[in-house]
């Protein structure tokens, strides 16, 4: 968190967006070449493996942390990734308190975890339109249908 710190106060704009990111696909590396354009620093928080399978069920995720972490971490887009077990990154968001906090457009406004703590710091919520025919479930499904 130093580092995040260090940043703001030399007037860095700090980007924070979250997620399983289980089978990177083309929605999520827009998502993020669009959210870093919005600030300086991007930090991704990926949700752990227990916390994707309180959140997505038992099969998943199909990538461990470690694995996916190593993959964002290697995307231009990307300066930071950390793991949060929480089932959401409310508390993470917390600690951060970014510029601008990003979802895609799948999620409501309502719905954004952090909203009200970004806000109340004086940031914004920016909400990325979902790219249409990108989702981890449907790709896991497409496979699972495929013939042995």
């Amino acid at each position: 968190m130093s580092r995040v710190a260090d940043a703001k106060r030399t007037g860095r704009r700090i980007v924070f967006t979250n997620g399983c990111y289980d089978l990177l696909h083309p929605g999520h590396i827009r998502l993020l070449e669009r959210a870093r354009k919005l600030g300086d620093i991007l930090i991704l928080a990926l949700n752990s493996d227990r916390s994707v399978r309180e959140n997505k069920g038992p099969d998943r995720p199909i990538i461990p942390e470690d694995e996916r972490a190593e993959v964002a971490a290697a995307l231009e887009a990307v300066d930071y990734v950390v793991v949060f077990d929480e089932p959401t990154p409310r508390e993470i968001v917390s600690r951060v308190l970014p510029d601008v906090l990003v979802k895609g457009g799948d999620w409501g406004p309502n719905e954004i975890i952090g909203r009200e703590e970004t806000e109340a710091a004086g940031g914004r919520v920016v909400s990325i339109p979902f790219e249409p025919g990108y989702s981890t479930s449907s790709i896991i499904d497409r496979i699972q249908k495929l013939p042995s």
